[in-house]
């Protein structure tokens, strides 16, 4: 079962080329690795319907759709190959399942991975990359044999698991990894291939902290959720303790997404089904009312486990919840009242007429068995992968989205 997903880096030529990293949580602790995917080929190609005429006969008519459809496979194979995406894969050994993995923004080849044996690691994947780089051969399924690779960087020093862990977009190399005993420890790099973990945690949170975000715009900033329901700001000048915390959910709040674009929204979501949109400026400590809510959506009925903002447009976000549903919203649509009535008006007399829908609702993703994770692709706009129990999904809701099994899930 693939489980934490974290896409390394893609082309923007078309067709696309896309490259990622994801995770396995297996049943035997030795049979885990951490796959390096390369997809390409992803088109997905837009057929012209061949126009009817009143006059064409049937068999003509078939005639005529067969040579169109050999024109367009012939124009599919001058644009780049087959109309189907080729998958190619490389697997590394990973002791222990692999509850989230990510990868650095700056140098996209070295990834972190955190191990529900209680560790993290840092890996070097560059190898791995340039070799399916320069391979066009497709892997046939369950074919692909596992290296046994070291990790460039081994820290046991959390006192538990964790899932909870960030690469700073600002800073090369620096990290953020939380664990289930609530610690938070930061890392900064040094010469080579080593890092300084401090020794000292920061704490504040009561319970497991389940994510963490960097600032897109402050170097030593970063956010934390956690299962005591709460959200934390930190400055890593201020000290161990954050500069502000406070209620977010009624719930465990699962995941958060600092929007890239908009550096003053924080997106999370919580086990409870919820997700919640604040305004970073205005957060106070003094006011036990929280005027930084400005939106709070209750369509999904069981946890999110993933949640991220576009980052191509800052009022677009991602969001994937255990209902088996992957859903994109864009905040800045407001609610139509003539259209709704006219919808209505239609829908009335429909037995099984929808239910009123958020107007923010822009698509609905489904099809996937128990939704993990999702990630946006930073060069290809609207792209998105999310990964599940029963393999991986690569979609783009702006045109005809490709949908990929996983090989070996």
């Amino acid at each position: 079962m693939l489980y934490a997903i974290h896409l390394v880096c893609s082309g923007t030529d078309f067709p696309h080329t896309v490259y990622f990293v994801a995770g396995t949580q297996a049943e035997n602790p030795d049979w885990n690795s951490i796959g390096i995917f390369k997809v390409s080929n992803v088109s997905g190609k837009r057929r012209e319907l061949v126009p009817t005429k009143a006059t064409t006969s049937d068999s003509d008519m078939d005639a005529d759709n067969s040579n169109s459809d050999s024109d367009e496979d012939s124009e599919d194979e001058e644009e780049g190959g087959s109309a189907a995406p080729i998958l190619q894969l490389r697997k590394v050994a990973h002791s222990g399942c692999v509850n989230r993995i990510r990868a650095m923004t700056q140098n996209p080849h070295i990834c972190a991975s955190w191990s529900d044996a209680g560790y993290v690691q840092i890996w070097d994947f560059s190898t791995h990359l340039n070799a399916l780089a320069e391979s066009e051969t497709e892997v046939p399924r369950g074919g692909s044999s596992v290296f046994n690779q070291a990790p460039i960087f081994n820290f046991k020093g959390h006192k538990d698991e964790g899932y909870a862990i960030d690469w700073s977009p600002r800073v090369t190399g620096r990290l953020v990894t939380g664990d289930c005993k609530s610690c938070i420890r930061l890392w900064e790099p040094t010469s080579g291939a080593t890092w300084n973990v401090d020794a000292t945690p920061f704490t504040g949170h009561t319970a497991s902290v389940e994510d963490l975000q960097w600032s897109p715009t402050e170097d030593h900033v970063f956010a934390s959720c956690s299962v005591d329901g709460h959200i934390a700001i930190w400055d890593a000048r201020l000290g161990k303790s954050p500069a502000i915390s406070f209620k977010a959910h009624n719930a465990d709040v699962n995941v958060l997404s600092w929007n890239r674009l908009a550096s003053v929204m924080l997106a999370s979501g919580s086990d409870d089904g919820t997700f919640s949109i604040r305004d970073l400026r205005l957060l106070s400590t003094k006011s036990e009312e929280d005027k930084s809510l400005v939106a709070h959506f209750e369509y999904h009925k069981h946890p999110i486990t993933s949640i991220e903002w576009s980052p191509h447009e800052a009022s677009t976000l991602a969001v994937s919840s255990s209902d088996n549903q992957l859903t994109i919203w864009d905040l800045s649509l407001e609610k139509d009242e003539e259209e709704e009535a006219e919808f209505k008006a239609k829908t009335k007399e429909q037995v099984n007429a929808p239910a009123d829908l958020p107007p923010q609702l822009l698509f609905v993703h489904q099809g996937q068995k128990d939704l993990k994770e999702l990630h946006w692709d930073a060069q290809i706009p609207g792209m998105i992968v999310s990964t599940a129990s029963d393999g991986f999904n690569i979609l783009m809701p702006s045109n005809i989205q490709s949908t990929l099994p996983s090989e070996g899930a």
